[in-house]
C-alpha cells in the first residue's frame, strides 16, 4: 500500500496516514453557513479537500466524504429580517448557488451533505448525554458545556484550559458558570426558528451540529476532519470536547487538517478594504473558467497562507491552455508516479503542478498528463474551449480575442455606454499590463495589438 502523509494539527507535525479501516476511509469537512454568496476564501478548503478526496479514492477502495450545510444560524436569521425573505427560501437559494459555484471549480459533491435542520433530534440527544455525564448544565434556558470538566480541553489549539477560564472573566454572561463555557443550546423567541427540547423551545449552538452529524453518518471516530485554519479554535476544539466527553474518551477524528488563510493582493480580504471577492463574481468575470480559479488556488501549499489575484487566474488560464493543447487528441492513461508522490506527501500541490509542467514538455506524455491532472481536478473540460486566449490574426501584431478576453471587451463596451469610465479604464489597463494595446475607433474596440 502506498504511504500518504498528512500534517496533523492534533500533533503539530506531519504524520503517516493509517486508516481505521483500509477498506473504508471516512472524511468530514466543515461546510458553509448558507445566508449569502461564498467568498473566494471559502472556496479554498473546498478545492483542497476535493483534491484530497480524489487522491484517497485513487489509493483506497472506498471513501465516504461528508460536508455539512449550516442552515441554522443567527446570520441566517439576520438575513431574513433584512430581506424579508423566509429563512427556508434564503438557505435553499444559497445552498444551490454554493453547490453550483463549487461545481464550476470542478469540485465533486460530497457523498453526504447533511443539513443542520435535519439533525436537531441527534443534537438534542448529544446534549442530553453530556448533561447526564456532568459535562454540561442548564441555565436560564441555555445549555452549556463546562470546559473545566475536561482535562485535555485545548489539545488541538494548544490553549491551556486554566488560562481560557481566567481570560474569560470580563463580560461573562449571567447564565455561565465560567467564562470559557460554550453554548450547546439556546432559547428562541417566538419570531425565531426553534424546536421543542427538554430545556424549552430553542435551537442548537453552532458547534453541536458537526458532532451529531459525524456520529450518525460516519461513527464515533473518523479518519480525517478538515476545515479552514480559522476553525481550529473554538469550533473544532469544541467539537472534540463534545464528542470525546460523550463517547467516553474516544477521538472524534484521528487526523485534523487545516488550510491556511487567503489574502487578496497581499491584504486580508474584507468588505471594509473593498477586496471582498465572491466566487460567484469571479465566475461571472471568467465564464467557463472555473478550472483556472481552481488551479490558482492550488498553486500554494494548502497549509500556507495564499495570496489570490486576478493575475493569478490569468496565469492559470495560460497554463491550462498549454496543457489542453497537448492532451487534445490523447487518451488518458495512468497518473505519473512523480505527481502521485507529490500529492501523497501532505498534498503538495505546488510540486504536483511542477511535475505536470515537466510532463507537458513532451507530447509523448499526454496520456499521463491528462490522468495526473485529473487527480487535481483539472483537464476535465473540452480542449476546444481552451484554445489560446489570443488567436493571431492576419496583419502585423494584431489579434482577434477569444475566451475571457473577448468577454472583457464586451464588458468594456457596456461600461463605456453606461459612462462608467473607471471600469472601462480598468479593463484597458489590464490589457496594457499584459503587453496588449486596445485599438479603439468610433465603432468600439476593433482590434488588439501586441506592444
Amino acid at each position: 500500500m502506498n504511504t500518504i502523509s498528512i500534517y496533523n494539527t492534533l500533533i503539530n507535525d506531519k504524520d503517516v496516514f493509517i486508516p481505521i479501516d483500509p477498506n473504508h476511509i471516512k472524511m468530514y469537512v466543515c461546510g458553509p453557513t448558507v445566508y449569502n454568496y461564498a467568498h473566494v476564501g471559502n472556496a479554498r478548503p473546498v478545492v483542497v479537500f476535493d483534491t484530497l478526496y480524489r487522491l484517497l479514492k485513487h489509493d483506497y477502495a472506498k471513501v465516504t466524504y461528508a460536508r455539512n450545510i449550516t442552515d441554522i444560524d443567527d446570520k441566517i436569521i439576520e438575513a431574513s429580517l433584512e430581506t424579508g425573505e423566509d429563512i427556508s427560501v434564503i438557505t435553499e437559494k444559497y445552498t444551490r448557488i454554493y453547490e453550483e459555484d463549487m461545481g464550476a471549480l470542478n469540485a465533486e459533491l460530497p457523498d453526504i451533505k447533511p443539513k443542520a435542520t435535519e439533525y436537531v433530534g441527534e443534537m438534542i440527544a448529544l446534549i442530553s448525554d453530556l448533561v447526564s455525564k456532568g459535562h454540561a448544565y442548564e441555565s436560564d434556558g441555555h445549555v452549556l458545556f463546562q470546559v473545566s470538566t475536561m482535562d485535555d480541553y485545548g489539545e488541538l489549539s494548544g490553549k491551556d484550559v486554566k488560562d481560557l477560564i481566567a481570560g474569560a472573566r470580563v463580560n461573562v454572561a449571567d447564565y455561565k458558570r465560567e467564562g470559557a463555557d460554550f453554548v450547546l443550546w439556546k432559547p428562541s423567541t417566538p419570531d425565531q426558528p426553534g424546536w421543542d427540547s427538554p430545556w424549552g423551545r430553542g435551537r442548537p449552538g453552532w458547534h453541536t451540529e458537526c458532532s451529531a452529524m459525524i456520529k450518525k453518518e460516519l461513527g464515533e471516530t473518523i479518519d480525517i476532519h478538515g476545515g479552514g485554519q480559522d476553525l481550529i479554535f473554538p469550533h473544532h476544539e469544541n467539537e472534540i470536547a463534545q464528542s470525546k466527553c460523550s463517547h467516553d474518551g474516544a477521538n472524534l477524528a484521528n487526523y485534523w487538517m487545516h488550510n491556511g488563510y487567503l489574502t487578496v493582493n497581499g491584504e486580508k480580504m474584507s468588505k471594509s478594504l473593498g477586496n471582498f471577492i465572491t466566487v460567484h463574481e469571479l465566475l461571472e468575470e471568467y465564464p467557463n473558467r472555473g478550472e483556472a480559479i481552481r488551479l490558482a488556488l492550488l498553486t500554494s501549499h494548502y497549509k500556507q497562507p495564499a495570496d489570490f489575484s486576478r493575475e493569478a487566474i490569468t496565469q492559470a488560464e495560460k497554463q491550462l491552455c498549454r496543457w489542453y493543447k497537448i492532451v487534445r487528441n490523447s487518451e488518458e492513461t495512468k497518473p505519473a508516479k512523480a505527481v502521485l508522490e507529490a500529492l501523497r506527501d501532505d498534498l503538495n500541490t505546488p510540486k504536483a503542478i511542477m511535475e505536470l509542467n515537466q510532463l507537458a514538455k513532451d507530447s509523448k506524455n499526454a496520456g499521463e498528463l491528462k490522468a495526473s491532472a485529473k487527480l487535481l481536478g483539472l483537464l476535465f473540460g473540452n480542449a476546444k474551449n481552451w484554445d489560446s486566449t489570443h488567436v493571431l490574426k492576419a496583419g502585423a501584431g494584431k489579434f482577434e480575442l477569444t475566451g475571457h478576453d473577448a468577454d472583457l471587451l464586451v464588458r468594456r463596451k457596456e461600461a463605456k455606454v453606461n459612462k462608467n469610465w473607471a471600469k472601462a479604464d480598468e479593463i484597458r489597463d489590464d490589457f496594457d499590463s499584459r503587453g496588449l494595446k486596445l485599438v479603439d475607433n468610433p465603432d468600439g474596440t476593433t482590434s488588439v495589438e501586441k506592444k
